[in-house]
């Protein structure tokens, strides 16, 4: 038995939570800065954006199952996002010029055919020749095209974790995702 009171396997365990978190978050940083960098497109921000996730997922949901931790992190993440616009659209409102909604969250009918051409986002981006062409596409997607796209073909949640991630309904999710993939494609097509 070790000072403290613990057995050598209380110690393993109390040694693997965090071993194990931090290997998590080694795991998804790289990709979390290109998703908060392509929300914000400044550095800066899109860092204090992973920060403060990594830092809320730590702080709150460390005792978690492993199992949980990736859509606890992209909601934390996702809602950091949705935060700073929030801040940059009253900023904007208050000090400079009256913002303009770029994204619609409305559901047109017309956007909800289902396209019977292969939409494979792996293939997409297989692709592309160029990363940084596509890099430029999902930059001039609207917010929650990009966020739809990210969770769905970078992270790899199905419809229902994207939903519960964005906050929005599952429609929702599959029109920003469709439209997304719409305007990928075309940006590709015209880049080629």
């Amino acid at each position: 038995m070790l000072e403290s009171g613990l057995t050598h396997s209380n110690l393993s365990e109390v040694k693997l939570l965090p071993l194990s978190l931090d290997e998590f978050l080694s795991q998804v940083e790289r990709r979390a800065y290109r998703t908060a960098m392509l929300s914000t497109r400044k550095p800066a921000d899109a860092l204090d954006i992973v920060q403060d996730s990594m830092t809320q997922l730590v702080q709150y949901y460390r005792a978690r199952p492993a199992a949980e931790w990736p859509l606890l992190f992209q909601r934390i993440l996702q809602h950091k996002i949705m935060d700073w616009h929030r801040q940059q659209t009253r900023h904007k409102k208050w000090f400079w010029q009256a913002s303009n909604n770029l994204d619609d969250d409305s559901e047109d009918e017309i956007n909800l055919v289902v396209d019977e051409r292969e939409q494979d986002p792996a293939e997409l981006l297989a692709r592309a020749s160029d990363i940084q062409c596509v890099i430029n596409a999902l930059e001039q997607l609207p917010l929650r095209q990009r966020q739809a796209f990210m969770l769905r073909a970078w992270e790899g949640f199905d419809v229902q974790e994207t939903s519960a991630t964005m906050g929005c309904s599952e429609g929702s999710v599959k029109t920003h995702y469709f439209r997304a993939l719409q305007a990928l494609r075309e940006h590709l097509r015209n880049n080629a």
